[in-house]
């Protein structure tokens, strides 16, 4: 007699958490700054703001737009807030930063706003492989933000897991 089979990680309770789920859904244009730099070491106010009127700022549309500087130059503060004129009620958002900067902001307001009450005394796998780049911070952040209230939080697939933490016995 063959005994049925069970599918015992479907039945374990344990809830998994996939990370990519928050991944930032939104297209992203670029400006380096360093193109309008003067011998690529000072930002003229005047040559600037020549540049930027003379953009066509509609392919920004509903994007988020990410500026910064991938040179050593000191920029001046008022750059980045000529930018964000330039295409407020055009783009999305004006962030000052690279697009790796942007997703870790985005993955800490994310889970800043999750409802953790959901995971109260639960078994927590937070899914380890994706196919989307979900930074280290997002995993350290959401172990930190679960363990006041999972029973147990784990690292990888239901099938296979690390441990990672576990509610000490009362």
């Amino acid at each position: 007699m063959d005994k049925p089979l069970v599918n015992r990680v479907a039945n374990s309770g344990i809830q998994t958490i996939n990370l990519e789920q928050f991944y930032p859904n939104v297209e992203f244009e670029e400006i380096d700054i360093k193109d309008y730099l003067f011998k690529g070491l000072i930002l003229r106010e005047k040559e600037f703001r020549q540049e930027l009127k003379s953009m066509d700022w509609s392919h920004y549309k509903n994007k988020v737009l990410l500026c910064y500087c991938s040179t050593d130059a000191i920029i001046p503060i008022w750059a980045y807030m000529l930018i964000a004129s330039k295409v407020a009620g055009i783009a999305m958002t004006t962030f000052v930063g690279t697009r790796e900067e942007y997703i870790k902001q985005h993955y800490m307001k994310a889970i800043g706003e999750m409802d953790l009450s959901t995971y109260e005394d639960q078994r927590i796998v937070i899914k380890g492989c994706s196919d989307l780049e979900v930074p280290p911070l997002a995993y350290a952040l959401l172990t930190q933000h679960l363990q006041p209230h999972a029973k147990s939080i784990m690292f990888g697939e239901p099938c296979s897991t690390v441990p990672i933490w576990k509610q000490p016995r009362k």
